[in-house]
């Protein structure tokens, strides 16, 4: 797991230009919010053999809708990978009018087929709602 939460760091890291893998976690988090950057699991807990998404089993969902609801300055919400773009996507189907979605390819390295520098490009898009 730890493997591919640092791959979201150095991408994320990479996007807004802060060396995120080297700091302390509430030192990266204190960063991404000065980025105009929030952090929200869309999969609350589930059962998962292995760090593939497809292996997922029995999820329950963190309430996106009402997080989204609680944040009226919101324009983009942004996913990483399929699996939580296709469930975060169905939980905000009403709000789709109002917020930018935005699939992103997954930071696991679990998706290698994807080199990282093709994956990071495709996460620049974000800079687009960054404050950087």
């Amino acid at each position: 797991m730890e493997q591919n939460t640092n791959r979201f760091w150095h991408l994320i890291g990479d996007v807004i230009g802060e060396p995120l893998p080297s700091m302390e976690y509430e030192a990266r988090l204190r960063l991404l919010l000065d980025h105009r950057v929030g952090l929200w699991d869309v999969i609350a807990q589930a059962r998962r053999e292995g760090s593939l998404d497809s292996r997922i089993r029995d999820h329950a969902t963190n309430d996106l809708a009402a997080l989204v609801a609680a944040l009226p300055n919101l324009v983009a919400v942004a996913f990483n990978g399929g699996t939580a773009a296709k469930i975060g996507m169905q939980a905000l189907a009403e709000s789709r009018a109002s917020l930018d979605l935005l699939k992103l390819p997954s930071s696991s390295p679990a998706y290698a087929s994807v080199p990282y520098a093709e994956k990071l490009r495709a996460w620049e898009a974000l800079r687009k709602w960054l404050a950087i």
